[in-house]
């Protein structure tokens, strides 16, 4: 199985993840200009922008080190240019959300990081 793949796999995993914690998938994938969000999804009425992050257990990084302050910059970016053509889709707030996978199994941080501002492109 290549990345892509893979990389597929576990947005999959996390989308069924979120549901059974009480999310409501808005859309997977949604591409901007500058970057992708991997989930966005409604969850008590706040609008969740979610990253997906993998690593096999032997990894020496822990998946929530790859969303660095350019991933983040590249996320609000794009959560920026969401909003601007959908609106807020009735959510009373926004967040950003990061789902890891370590060895397989899925760890949820709500509030993972603060609008990065954008990505200076």
């Amino acid at each position: 199985m290549n990345n892509y793949e893979k990389g597929r796999e576990y947005e999959e995993k996390a989308a069924a993840y979120l549901i059974s914690q009480g999310y409501n998938i808005v859309t997977a994938n949604y591409r901007s200009r500058h970057a992708q969000i991997d989930i966005i999804a409604m969850e008590d009425g706040v609008l969740a922008f979610v990253e997906v992050k993998y690593r096999k257990s032997a990894s020496p990084q822990d998946p929530l080190e790859a969303v660095d302050a350019k991933k983040q910059r590249r996320i609000s970016s794009a959560a920026s240019q969401y909003l601007m053509e959908h609106g807020g889709n009735g959510a009373s707030s926004y967040r950003f959300d990061v789902v890891s996978f370590l060895g397989g199994k899925p760890t949820l941080i709500r509030n993972a990081f603060d609008f990065a501002g954008p990505a200076g492109f």
